[in-house]
């Protein structure tokens, strides 16, 4: 069974992990990382594009060696490579070297010294005080390293919406080729787009529900059978997930279809109003004694309530119901209002491809303007630019500019914040761009008022334009540095900044909460990829999900707007 990108990218992860830990070439390392962020960009799974007998050695970054260890993931679903260091260095170290505050060196010094191989070894060593011990060490290292530890175990493992993508879509079609197959729909926190995903439900009409079950437990990603009826399954997929079947017939579709999307709060919400009137509300339908009065389509259960059909993004039991009944439902932000991204990285700094490429790129999607957003020089790892590569790249883009159409290539920066709350590059640079993109990269912990404290008045400097990925996390990686954003977007608001929702799917950052608030503050957002290559332009449909889940509209996103209509936004006096 051929890999998901995912995985791909996971046994690419892991491998520049080890390496590191061994001391290897950091050159060699980066190119595991940059490869595993490229095949985790595809807008395709690789096994198909190797099925179709595409050339992966054309890929950015990647070059016939790194395409023929894709072609062995694919094939074997191993990396001789990684079984061979695995050898040498356990591979559970990249477990370690996972946690936060831990870097190769200090792992490398923790299995050599201690033995230690596992998160749950490292948490016994240092309950017993054994890390203090160690060079580099001390108690409060030792404290924060048990800290994290517990934080971890206690966090529940969802699936990113994106990784679940990979899964998800290919079952859906699979099923949807079955003879006599009607609707095929992936409902639950999927169909609400959150931004992790637990258990796939997914609904299927058809003529004959026996045969396609029997079609649902053949699939070739099943590991288990858990349950097997003639209506329903659940299976559990190699890749990990849990995913049940339901066959519902035509005339219960629309109300089984809402009652599997969810959320359990929403649903109840309805059957309350359902019970007011006397009714009954299930996935078989909406009932008045025994007679089904809706039910074949979701419109048709919210129209017998008088509500206007509610959006799955918005159905959490979050005021949604009632603004359905006064007709106030916002009309939400789509992905063909967005006329550029303001965030995106090329090969100056760690992106892959080169401006031009970029730019006709976000063409090619139908955009407006890119803004060119390199590392300022702090981002070292990135091969960040200082005031002097910066002005050359101006330069480079002013020249593009003119010998471009349609589409208008924005010079910019994505400058580190500094922790004593200064920016990374002089006025006199920053004066030059069409905007700056600020962002935290480094001391993550900082005291909650102090790393507030740090970002307004990072916003007090007048070329301040937009606040990159807000809250630091990663989504099941790293968690949010502490920082008051409710504070932080009052700030804004003040001096005329913005905060940018990161679209990238391990990030997704605002979160929708916080897309809410600023809405409801009147505080307007970016939605922006963060893309380091052409194909991460394509994540900006994950951001304009999660706006919608922070019921964001067309005109509380910056990006939606042309560039003259955007430029005085952003123009700070």
């Amino acid at each position: 069974m051929p890999l998901h990108n995912a995985e791909i990218a996971a046994a690419f992860d892991r491998l520049a992990d080890l390496l590191e830990i061994e001391g290897a070439n950091p050159f060699r390392v980066r190119a595991y990382r940059n490869a595993a962020r490229t095949v985790e960009d595809l807008p395709r799974a690789a096994a198909a594009m190797i099925a179709a007998g595409e050339d992966l050695s054309k890929l950015p970054g990647i070059g016939k060696d790194l395409a023929g260890k894709i072609a062995e993931l694919v094939e074997t679903g191993h990396l001789e490579l990684l079984d061979e260091v695995g050898k040498r260095t356990p591979k559970t170290l990249a477990d370690i070297a996972a946690i936060p505050g831990l870097g190769p060196k200090r792992v490398k010094a923790i299995y050599e010294e201690l033995k230690v191989e596992t998160p749950e070894q490292l948490a016994e060593a240092a309950r017993a005080g054994k890390l203090r011990e160690l060079t580099g060490f001390g108690a409060k290292t030792e404290a924060k390293i048990l800290t994290e530890l517990e934080r971890a175990r206690a966090i529940e493992r969802r699936t990113r919406l994106f990784d679940a993508e990979q899964v998800a879509e290919p079952l859906a079609a699979y099923l949807k080729a079955q003879k006599g197959v009607g609707d095929v729909t992936v409902a639950g926190s999927y169909r609400r787009r959150k931004e992790t995903v637990g258990d796939l439900d997914i609904l299927v009409t058809a003529e004959r529900g026996a045969r396609i079950v029997d079609r649902f437990v053949a699939y070739e990603e099943v590991e288990r059978v858990v349950s097997k009826g003639t209506t329903r399954s659940t299976v559990i997929l190699r890749s990990g997930p849990q995913v049940d079947l339901r066959v519902v017939p035509r005339a219960s579709y629309g109300a089984a279809l809402h009652y599997f999307t969810g959320s359990k709060a929403h649903n109840i919400g309805l059957r309350k109003w359902a019970v007011k009137r006397g009714w009954k509300l299930n996935e078989y339908g909406l009932f008045e004694g025994d007679k089904r009065i809706a039910g074949r389509t979701e419109k048709e259960v919210y129209d017998k309530f008088g509500l206007a059909w509610v959006p799955p993004e918005l159905r959490e039991d979050e005021g949604e119901i009632e603004a359905a009944a006064k007709g106030a439902l916002p009309e939400l932000v789509t992905l063909s209002r967005i006329k550029g991204d303001l965030h995106a990285h090329t090969a100056a700094s760690d992106g892959k491809f080169s401006i031009r490429e970029m730019a006709l790129a976000a063409k090619e999607r139908g955009y407006d303007y890119l803004a060119i957003t390199d590392h300022s020089k702090r981002a070292t790892v990135a091969r960040g630019l200082d005031a002097d590569r910066l002005a050359r790249q101006i330069d480079e883009i002013d020249a593009l500019n003119d010998g471009l159409s349609g589409i208008r290539i924005l010079k910019s920066s994505e400058v580190d914040i500094l922790d004593d709350g200064t920016l990374d590059l002089p006025d006199s640079i920053l004066k030059r761009l069409d905007l700056a993109v600020c962002s935290i990269h480094y001391a993550f912990d900082l005291p909650l008022d102090r790393q507030t404290e740090r970002v307004i008045r990072a916003m007090d400097d007048r070329y301040f334009n937009i606040l990159a990925h807000p809250s630091g996390r990663l989504i099941n990686e790293r968690r949010a540095y502490g920082i008051d954003l409710e504070a932080v977007m009052r700030a804004a608001l003040e001096r005329g900044c913005y905060l940018e929702l990161n679209a990238h799917p391990s990030r997704l950052d605002l979160d929708d909460a916080h897309c809410k608030m600023a809405k409801e503050m009147g505080l307007k957002v970016a939605i922006s990829t963060d893309a380091h290559s052409t194909n991460g332009l394509a994540m900006m449909r994950f951001g304009i999900d999660q706006a919608r889940r922070g019921w964001l509209e067309a005109d509380d996103v910056l990006n939606t707007r042309s560039w003259s209509a955007l430029a005085k936004l952003l123009a700070r006096g």
